[in-house]
């Protein structure tokens, strides 16, 4: 089965978490199965209100009962594991466990929004940034003792609770651009891949394989993973479920957001 989800960025009219609730809320009464908010600092003119996408999620979170909900995707290296970890689980337990995390090396981009900050803008050093930090948020938000002397994330014999409510553990959703292939590969040892700019549903079929190889390799199959992809209001999501996309995320925006327009949407249901 193929879940759709509103893929909402928080920008200049959507910079209210109360409004992004109220949207989440519709959405829920609509049919959709989840509602995802973009995690920026900032971002290409002209867009100039930006709201936090944890207080928009925890908005979220309070406002609904089913849907599923969760930043889309966080460059992990530029927050900190631990504290991520505490937040997370706390989101989690005010959702009742229907969290989804996503995370990807992020990108300097046109803004400059690593750069401007001082963070890493060396792509290598990100993804090895990145790989430590899911481990490390991995193991505590298993609520098990994490003891971890790494380079970018040490966490040395600490054990966090509360755990993480939902079952088998908060989902991690690992962004990145076709055709790259190592954001994949790193997808495949988590629980699902969010495919960025992606054209066609015969690329997506190719990401596919590629996520299947890596985890037959690794003695798993695609059961329970979950590959997303976004399409714009009004696309067919029916080729892109039989290419094998589990989530079809609908994008509004990011630029000149129409409140009225976002509310079509959100009402039309998926």
């Amino acid at each position: 089965m193929t879940r759709r989800g509103l893929f909402l960025p928080p920008f200049d009219v959507l910079a209210d978490p109360a409004l992004v609730a109220e949207l989440a809320a519709e959405a829920e009464e609509a049919g959709w199965d989840g509602v995802f908010v973009w995690d920026h600092l900032i971002y290409a003119d002209p867009v100039r209100e930006i709201a936090d996408p944890w207080i928009c999620c925890a908005a979220i979170a309070a406002a609904t009962s089913r849907i599923q909900l969760g930043p889309m995707v966080t460059p992990l290296s530029r927050r900190r594991p631990q504290v991520l970890a505490r937040q997370a689980a706390s989101l989690d337990r005010l959702s009742g466990g229907r969290l989804v995390l996503g995370f990807g090396l992020g990108d300097d981009g046109r803004v400059g929004e690593l750069s401007r900050f001082g963070e890493e803008t060396d792509a290598k050093a990100r993804a090895a940034m990145l790989d430590e930090g899911l481990g490390v948020l991995r193991g505590l938000l298993s609520g098990e003792p994490v003891d971890h002397d790494g380079p970018h994330a040490p966490a040395r014999g600490v054990t966090f609770a509360p755990a993480g409510t939902r079952p088998g553990g908060i989902p991690f959703w690992i962004g990145g651009r076709w055709p790259n292939k190592p954001p994949l590969r790193r997808a495949a040892r988590h629980q699902g891949a969010f495919v960025i700019a992606v054209e066609t549903p015969d690329d997506l079929a190719g990401a596919r394989a590629v996520l299947a190889d890596v985890r037959a390799a690794a003695g798993a199959g695609m059961d329970g993973f979950d590959l997303v992809v976004q399409l714009g209001p009004g696309e067919d999501p029916a080729p892109w479920a039989d290419a094998g996309a589990t989530w079809v995320l609908t994008q509004v925006g990011p630029y000149h957001l129409d409140l009225a327009e976002v509310r079509r949407v959100v009402r039309a249901g998926p």
